[in-house]
């Protein structure tokens, strides 16, 4: 395994991330803690969840994700191996069964108390905010388009402050951004540099051979912050594994379970999955394997948030980080990518 730390921090963190978030949907708590057992074994240990999880959301299931995660800390006794990243949930009709009132008066607070509860700990390494507050172009959303009823007001500086309290009162060691832009990364930092804050180490977006977005402004800004990326969805919802082109996805397969799940599944995305298939094969590596090895070796990712089902599939992710692309085959990946960029934003 290789390791790096959290931006700003002397927080030392895989380069694999274990991702959760099927966790108490798609997967038993029992598999859960097979997959934090081998992950582990293997050197990660980098955890990530949200009191979302797991997805899809909803109010019966809402916060299992990180139950399972403490009650497998409470039972390894590993807490002082793992660095643990967790998130409040953004606003929206999707997140109201958990709170109605985004990050404002007294929300981060109670919020973190109840995920402190679920996970059975002290202290979380990392806390994100989930996505914006504000209405942007968010999850798969391509352009900005502004609305004219959005309620939201600037805000940014209570919520820093409000996240330095937690840090100040030891309940987290750093904070970070989840499904923000590139404005909005920007006025937190520099809301940080006004008030003399601790800095933003990581902002967690999605980024994979399929979405290149972050490419357009934020990893500039990543590069000259020190605001590290985390990239979840690496795999594409699973598509860039190539099982569903092929035909072999299980019956428990994220896209054969919730098919409204289509950010990575238009006509431009199965093509550009195809050619970089048939790069896979030509250089004799799994899909799965030239997906993961691509985001691994990006200058500006921190740690590749990868999510499995079985440990078949978790391994062959963590194996990825053995794989380093050639120069050639960068290009080569460049070549499709300029042909059918980012068909899935």
């Amino acid at each position: 395994m290789e390791y790096t730390s959290l931006p700003n921090t002397n927080i030392k963190v895989s380069k694999i991330c274990l991702g959760t978030m099927t966790w108490g949907n798609q997967n038993t708590e029992a598999e859960g803690f097979s997959q934090m057992d081998y992950a582990l074994e293997r050197g990660v240990n980098f955890f990530d969840t949200a009191e979302l999880y797991p997805v899809p959301a909803t109010k019966e299931t809402q916060g299992q994700t990180s139950k399972i995660i403490g009650n497998w800390l409470k039972k390894s006794n590993n807490r002082d191996k793992v660095i643990l990243a967790s998130k409040i949930a953004g606003p929206g009709d999707y997140t109201a069964h958990i709170r109605t009132t985004g990050f404002g008066g007294t929300s981060i607070q109670e919020a973190i108390e109840l995920e402190l509860q679920r996970l059975q700990t002290d202290y979380i390494d990392l806390y994100q905010l989930h996505w914006p507050e504000r209405h942007t172009n968010t999850f798969g959303v391509r352009d900005f388009k502004p609305s004219p009823n959005d309620p939201w007001l600037d805000n940014f500086n209570e919520v820093l402050h409000e996240l330095n309290n937690l840090v100040k009162a030891g309940k987290i060691r750093a904070y970070g951004l989840s499904n923000e832009k590139g404005w909005g990364t920007m006025r937190y930092a520099e809301e940080v540099r006004k008030d003399n804050l601790p800095k933003i180490s990581t902002i967690q977006n999605a980024y994979s051979l399929l979405n290149r977005v972050f490419e357009g402004d934020l990893a500039e800004i990543s590069l000259r912050e020190n605001i590290g990326l985390l990239a979840y969805s690496p795999l594409a919802f699973g598509v860039l594994s190539g099982k569903y082109i092929k035909g072999t996805a299980a019956d428990n397969a994220r896209l054969n379970l919730f098919p409204r799940f289509a950010r990575y599944s238009s006509a431009q995305s199965t093509e550009a999955t195809k050619q970089y298939l048939d790069l896979a094969n030509d250089i004799g590596i799994s899909l799965t394997t030239l997906s993961l090895a691509f985001v691994n070796q990006r200058p500006f990712v921190t740690s590749n948030i990868i999510g499995a089902t079985n440990l078949e599939q978790l391994e062959e992710n963590i194996n990825s980080i053995e794989t380093k692309l050639s120069e050639d085959t960068l290009a080569r990946i460049n070549e499709i990518h300029a042909k059918i960029p980012n068909p899935a934003p």
